[in-house]
């Protein structure tokens, strides 16, 4: 029974990063530079993520679908999450690097690993739209008050950058594919077989190259720039939350691609965006990059685990 457990999490997780090794392959190889990587990235997050959120809840009755106590389990993990890692982060000494740790520790990849690793094992995203809705916002306003409150040598918000950041919440395209795909689901609008057959060939783009042109990101070099932050980052990021969170999920009910969902949420990679928004806000960014870079590296192994135990619990 373990070995059956343990080839089901093999099999959920290998693919994933068997995509990203791809990357860091091509990238080797030269078959794909930074600029194309950037850029992948960039098409990815505009494109087929949104359109690949909109199938899975355009194609559904919302009435099934939507979860309040689910949400709101996401919303409230979230906070509890940025509040331990905000506490944790006091205790460095180096005050300039304490809003990229904090960022780093709670931000996961959840659009992108959610639905990677869902799609992966139940065929669809599941729920991982709604865990967006849930985390993903708060994610955001989050990163911005963090970065802003813990820049080096500026103990303000800029109010500036806060609405501006209010605003790409409100056009992010992953939260409009969610509103759309949920709105047709609503009203039941009719999907013709001409729209269903190009939505579902645009959205199937999104898993691969994304998590190509995460791996073809991949630079050895830079996660070993702050050892000790990194790695107590990369601890909290991959084993600590979920440690404190997945049992009280378990406890108030939730299983399968709900638990999967939720794991993603506490326990996925550092998403590549936290570096993007360290460097805009006046960080140095060498620490988020190298916890971007240790827990893609080592979530191969730890979500692995993770899946295991709750498979050999028979919670998935």
């Amino acid at each position: 029974m373990d070995m059956e457990n343990l080839i089901f999490s093999l099999n959920a997780t290998m693919p994933v990063f068997l995509l990203m090794v791809l990357g860091a392959f091509f990238k080797k190889l030269k078959w794909i530079d930074d600029t194309f990587a950037s850029k992948m990235n960039k098409f990815v997050f505009l494109v087929p993520l949104p359109v690949l959120v909109f199938e899975d809840l355009a194609t559904v009755d919302f009435k099934s679908v939507w979860d309040t106590k689910f949400v709101l389990f996401c919303l409230g993990a979230t906070i509890v999450s940025i509040l331990i890692v905000t506490l944790i982060s006091f205790l460095w000494k180096d005050k300039s690097i304490q809003g990229e740790f904090v960022q780093g520790s709670y931000r996961s990849s959840a659009a992108l690993m959610g639905i990677a690793f869902i799609q992966n094992i139940y065929g669809n995203a599941g729920l991982a739209p709604l865990m967006i809705i849930g985390s993903v916002p708060l994610y955001n306003v989050m990163a911005v008050i963090v970065l802003s409150f813990l820049k080096p040598g500026n103990k303000g918000i800029d109010k500036e950058t806060f609405i501006k950041t209010i605003k790409g919440i409100f056009t992010n395209p992953i939260i409009i594919g969610i509103v759309l795909g949920l709105v047709w689901s609503i009203f039941k609008l009719p999907m013709p077989v001409i729209l269903e057959k190009t939505v579902s060939r645009i959205s199937a783009l999104a898993t691969p190259m994304g998590l190509m042109a995460m791996g073809a990101t991949f630079d050895l070099k830079k996660a070993f720039a702050k050892v000790k932050p990194t790695l107590v980052a990369s601890f909290i990021k991959l084993i600590g939350l979920a440690a404190i969170f997945l049992p009280i999920a378990i406890y108030m009910g939730f299983r399968n691609d709900k638990l999967i969902a939720i794991l993603v949420m506490l326990g996925s990679t550092t998403t590549i965006s936290c570096y993007v928004m360290a460097k805009n806000m006046g960080h140095e960014g060498t620490l988020t990059s190298a916890i971007v870079m240790v827990t893609t590296l080592l979530s191969a192994f730890t979500l692995t685990m993770w899946l295991f135990i709750l498979k050999s619990y028979g919670l998935i």
